[in-house]
């Protein structure tokens, strides 16, 4: 029919309406009843409306053009305008229009509140809400069922669970919707008691109901509530079975997960995409990539391998269990990418060591958010690669993209094992500006930054201002004072922290027999080993037998050590023997120290820190035949002497020497500074040990080779480029020698500076540390590793 030679009437209307396929049919009725004047017909209009917002060819723009249109709108037109904005996810416009309805004095019956408090509810708006909640008092709909339900779940979304409980108590008639409402509010907020308490009452327990307890138990860790409650529901269906699945995984219960899974399928309910993906994160905890392949095979065949959830689920698990290849291939097939492919895609080849592909996927995403940053920055802070952490942060400002809590975790991590604080005091001032939550991991973080770059006060000031404080701040704190030579201190904090009940961990006891070890406390230290096991029934393990063995070696007590290793319930590892290797060095007993090092480097025929420390005891003895002999057996197995290190920040840039290094632009100076520390030195009474160098040379030039060290170069760059009374610090990849340890100390005295020296193993995190301060001419000499061994020396105790 052509409509431009018809006037329009409502039969003519309701004909040719359902035939509408496109929009230009559509405009071409509109046009004619814009023309007409048919538009002022109320019913002609709303039947125009409605067919506007239900059509998919036609935008909202269009529908709110139609609305314009109509002159005298009645209830259903205003309240169909105002579901309209709410189905195309434009809440806030209901409410803008609902403005517009009250101006024109509009009518509102009963469907127009709970659309209104719906929209409130996906703003998650309370104040708004609570505004609709007083206008449906005021016009008389307080009494309304449908309005009162949607009030209860516009205030359980909301979090106001007792304006919500005040509408479910002011209910005439309590209807399922009703009770199904308040109890979702309760379980939105973990409202345990609560929940149970309407979940008792209720007249009829129906399924939705009961799937709800059983997620709000898995939520907060009620695993046999959820399971009892699961195994007596008549009829269960498959959020039924989903949600205790869920409640497995949340609750680390990874093979439970699947065993429930195995019985759903056996039951034949259908699958949807939630229950694979809690299904495949146990997998992941569990490296079944068997089990994984297995269902992905299932997706696959009932058809719902395209849900982009599915597919990041499947790159995780893939990632995770070491299958990077079949994670790239779901990633570059996929069609459907968000941002989380991206991300986890990201995340997978960092976790599987390939740090240059994640590189290459990063710089190429369409669009970075935060997460892609913190995933970067964190993966090349996971790999030692701390140069670039701090390069990538910075590229992060500049991109305008704020960093969260992780970030800033993994970029102060790179500022201590780079001597960076300058960039670490600038980032905890960005956080207390930009007042960032100091969460247990980013107080441990700053703590442990501080501590080790000798800034007791400022690591004090955070510990007082982390408000959660859990056993790994206390940790940090506790071995952190001990390694600044705190150590009475250290130990009365360990018992503030039992006072506070707090309980400790095998890490606390790493540190707190560690702080006994540096004092050569050999009692105190024998007597929190033994409360260890007896008072806090924890079991020590191989790295707190190696703590105590180093602890007796320091002492001197070189006999009990070995036999308190040949007495271990454990095989003692290297470190072990590592720590009494060490001790015989620095004690002069050689034989001893020569046969532990035979077997040493046979135990590990890789480790240069050994080799290196065997051919120091050679050498200490005069058996240049010996030093031969071992750098021959290196050679032989390809084992290579990792070159030593410093670096020390000056105006927020690190600069690196190695022992011998001519390489610095102001070298120069440097070699000026060194003949001047040498004048100065030799006046204060110091004297090399040149027991330090293990070669065949003369004295002389032992002594050249000494003051050429890479932490001697350090201090002398510190001394013309940092100005007291900062003080020099600087951090070396190996430990630090005692010749070096010594200079440091008449350093200090000649130069009136404050020194603090630390050596961070980029593998291990470890740290030792010396604190050379000219206020009474002391110095403190402090070990702290990690529990992993270190090369050349063991010393076990970790931070928290």
């Amino acid at each position: 029919m052509n409509l431009a030679k018809v006037t329009i009437n409502l039969s003519i209307l309701e004909t040719q309406l359902p035939k509408c396929k496109n929009l230009k049919q559509f405009n071409q009725i509109l046009s004619q009843m814009i023309l007409t004047g048919f538009i002022r017909d109320t019913y002609a209009a709303s039947r125009v409306l409605k067919f506007s917002t239900d059509s998919s060819f036609s935008d909202i723009d269009l529908s709110f053009r139609v609305f314009n249109q109509i002159e005298n709108p009645n209830g259903f037109i205003w309240n169909t305008m105002m579901k309209t904005y709410i189905q195309r996810s434009c809440p806030q416009k209901t409410l803008g229009l609902y403005k517009l309805m009250l101006g024109k004095n509009g009518d509102r019956d009963n469907y127009t509140y709970p659309i209104l408090v719906q929209a409130c509810a996906l703003r998650g708006a309370e104040f708004e809400g609570k505004q609709m909640h007083s206008h449906v008092l005021k016009f008389g709909f307080g009494l309304d069922v449908y309005v009162q339900n949607t009030l209860i779940n516009m205030y359980a979304v909301c979090e106001n669970t007792r304006d919500a409980r005040n509408v479910f108590d002011e209910m005439p008639v309590l209807d399922s919707v009703a009770w199904n409402s308040i109890l979702a509010g309760y379980v939105r907020v973990g409202n345990v008691e609560q929940a149970k308490c309407i979940y008792e009452k209720m007249p009829v327990r129906n399924t939705i109901a009961s799937n709800s307890m059983i997620v709000l138990f898995g939520k907060r860790g009620c695993v046999s509530e959820a399971q009892r409650l699961f195994d007596e529901l008549p009829q269960k269906d498959m959020v039924s079975w989903s949600a205790l699945i869920s409640c497995f995984e949340q609750n680390e219960m990874f093979e439970e997960a699947l065993e429930m899974f195995v019985k759903m399928f056996a039951e034949g309910v259908m699958l949807d995409e939630v229950v694979v993906v809690s299904v495949l994160s146990a997998c992941a905890h569990l490296s079944a990539v068997h089990t994984g392949k297995l269902i992905h095979g299932l997706v696959v065949k009932i058809g719902i391998e395209s849900y982009v959830n599915l597919c990041n689920a499947f790159i995780h698990m893939y990632s995770s269990c070491g299958e990077i290849t079949f994670a790239e291939k779901l990633f570059n097939a996929a069609y459907n990418l968000d941002q989380i492919s991206w991300n986890s895609m990201i995340s997978g080849y960092l976790r599987c060591g390939l740090v240059e592909t994640a590189q290459r996927l990063f710089d190429s995403m369409p669009e970075k958010d935060v997460v892609s940053w913190s995933a970067m920055i964190s993966g090349y802070a996971q790999h030692d690669r701390f140069s670039e952490t701090l390069a990538l942060f910075q590229e992060m400002q500049l991109s305008g993209i704020r960093p969260d809590e992780t970030t800033l975790v993994s970029v102060i991590s790179a500022c201590t094992h780079l001597a960076a604080l300058d960039l670490g005091q600038w980032i905890h001032a960005y956080i207390r500006k930009n007042r960032l939550n100091v969460n247990v991991f980013l107080g441990t973080t700053l703590i442990n930054m501080y501590l080790k770059s000798g800034c007791v006060e400022n690591a004090l000031e955070v510990f007082d201002e982390t408000a959660e404080k859990g056993v790994s701040t206390w940790n940090a704190f506790i071995l952190g004072l001990a390694m600044n030579g705190l150590v009475e201190k250290s130990l009365e904090m360990f018992a503030e922290m039992k006072k506070c009940g707090v309980a400790p961990n095998e890490i606390t006891f790493m540190g707190v027999v560690g702080a006994c070890r540096h004092m050569g406390l050999v009692d105190e230290g024998r007597r929190h080993f033994d409360s260890m096991i007896q008072e806090h029934k924890i079991e020590p393990n191989v790295k707190h037998y190696g703590c105590m063995v180093d602890l007796l070696g320091r002492a001197g007590m070189l006999k009990e050590a070995e036999d308190l290793i040949e007495s271990m319930p454990m095989t003692p590892d290297v470190a072990t023997w590592g720590a009494l290797l060490g001790a015989c060095k620095k004690h002069g007993d050689h034989d001893r120290g020569e046969r532990i090092g035979r077997k040493l480097i046979e135990l590990d025929p890789n480790h240069d820190g050994f080799h290196v420390l065997l051919s120091n005891i050679c050498a200490s003895k005069g058996d240049w035949d010996g030093v031969h002999e071992i750098r021959g057996i290196m050679m032989q197995h390809g084992v290579v002497k990792t070159p030593g290190c410093s670096m020390i920040e000056a105006d927020g840039v690190v600069h690196e020497f190695l022992a011998g290094d001519k390489k610095h632009p102001r070298m120069k100076e440097i070699e000026v500074m060194l003949d001047e520390m040498a004048q100065k030195l030799k006046r204060e009474g110091y004297a090399p040990d040149t027991n330090e160098v293990s070669f065949d040379i003369g004295e002389e030039e032992k002594e050249t080779a000494l003051f050429r060290h890479s932490e001697k170069l350090a201090i002398a760059f510190g001394l013309i480029a940092i100005s007291p009374p900062s003080p020099i610090r600087i951090i070396k990849n190996l430990r630090i020698c005692n010749d070096c340890h010594m200079a440091a100390k008449f350093v200090s005295k000649a130069f009136v500076r404050d020194i603090v020296k630390g050596a961070p193993t980029a593998q291990h995190d470890a740290l030792k540390r010396m604190v050379v301060t000219t206020t009474n001419n002391t110095w403190v000499n402090t070990d702290v590793y990690c529990l992993q061994e270190v090369r050349g020396i063991g010393l076990y105790c970790k931070k928290g």
